[in-house]
């Protein structure tokens, strides 16, 4: 390889000051984020484009990645939002049939700042001990500054706690997803008003594939918005940020549940539900992201094996159901469990037609585990409809 198609070199700089060096993967300068590592063994693309990723710089515990390239199908958005991105090894050229291109000239066309050829195992248990922190990846010139310089760049970026990045994530119009566009043959079954807080593309498809009409709306919406649609439920997506600050989605979700209009929330979602309820959220050590993450069902007893991507969670209790905080909401209950550290998954409500869970059940990428979901929303709305038509005979 000659010098003038060497990459450069590159350094990633952790708050707490442990550096890692190696060299430049996509494009060359300066990236901020927070440092988070993921442990799926497949999915890089779905990953980088899941608005969830908004503001963190990704570290892949998968020593190999870019091996099938990159196509225009896998996309669970319209860009890559991860700020930046840490491999071990990158592919050298891409193979797979439905490749169209390389993932290094993917980050490169989108301008995302990435390192190559660090030790990521290492970088994962830092990150595992000390938990998610500010870091900076700084490649070409801005890797020849200081590192006492690069230091005091990435310890002046905001916090993820406290930021706001739903709205930046969302869309600004309302589209619809219509399921004879995704392979449903018969009648719409129901209509959903589906709050884009940094929704993932498969989510609408695989409410279109039951027969769903989705209208995708901005995370801003009101009330009044999302009734003009006279949706038969209410869907709030996974998204960035921290949940704390989602006080108009939390606002909004309260005017869902006293209207008895059936609600399913995914991640994000799930949080604002919580919050909705009366209980708080905090911030987890180091999150749980990757496609392998083990989950209780604690209804059924069985095991899910569960896509996630989320730093925060609801703090509920977990020893039975209880009465919300915000009681006129009746019972809750935690309905899923995290079996890794015994984090909350999953809220169920008795009174109200609302349940949400803290991963992903569209999985792309991921097990399929979870699928049932989208079925178990459907029934809810089959039952309310039905209920509704028995009050009005």
């Amino acid at each position: 390889m000659s010098e003038a198609t060497m990459p450069a070199q590159a350094v990633l700089v952790l708050e707490d000051g442990r550096t890692f060096r190696g060299t430049s993967y996509g494009a060359i300068g300066t990236t901020l984020g927070e440092a988070v590592f993921t442990t799926g063994m497949t999915g890089y693309q779905e990953t980088l484009t899941d608005p969830s990723y908004a503001r963190q710089l990704i570290v892949q515990t998968a020593p190999h990645i870019g091996n099938t390239g990159v196509n225009s199908s896998d996309n669970e958005s319209s860009r890559i939002w991860a700020a930046g991105y840490i491999v071990r090894d990158a592919a050298r050229r891409p193979s797979n049939w439905r490749s169209e291109g390389t993932l290094d000239g993917q980050l490169t066309a989108e301008g995302i700042v990435g390192i190559q050829g660090v030790d990521t195992r290492a970088i994962t248990r830092h990150l595992r001990e000390r938990g998610a922190m500010k870091a900076g990846i700084f490649s070409g010139a801005d890797a020849a500054r200081s590192e006492a310089e690069l230091l005091v760049a990435v310890k002046a970026q905001p916090s993820m706690e406290g930021l706001e990045l739903a709205q930046e994530v969302s869309v600004t119009q309302t589209y619809v997803v219509e399921p004879s566009d995704h392979g449903w043959e018969g009648e719409t079954k129901f209509t959903i008003a589906a709050l884009d807080l940094g929704i993932k593309g498969m989510s609408p498809q695989r409410f279109a594939e039951r027969g769903v009409r989705v209208h995708v709306m901005p995370a801003g919406s009101t009330f009044e918005e999302v009734q003009a649609v006279n949706p038969d439920g209410v869907f709030l997506s996974n998204g960035p940020g921290d949940p704390a600050t989602a006080d108009a989605q939390v606002a909004l979700l309260r005017e869902v549940l006293d209207s008895r209009t059936p609600f399913f929330g995914i991640c994000f979602g799930n949080q604002i539900l919580g919050r909705a309820l009366g209980f708080g959220t905090y911030k987890l050590r180091y999150g749980h992201r990757g496609i392998n993450q083990p989950v209780l069902d604690r209804s059924t007893g069985k095991v899910e094996i569960t896509s996630q991507n989320h730093g925060f969670a609801v703090d509920a209790p977990k020893d039975g159901p209880v009465t919300a905080p915000e009681a006129r909401f009746g019972r809750v209950e935690v309905s899923h469990v995290s079996l890794n550290d015994d984090v909350v998954e999953g809220l169920a409500c008795l009174d109200v037609p609302a349940f949400s869970v803290q991963y992903h059940p569209e999985a792309a990428a991921g097990p399929h585990d979870s699928a049932y979901l989208f079925d178990r929303f459907i029934d809810l709305m089959a039952g309310n409809a039905a209920t509704k038509t028995e009050e009005n005979k």
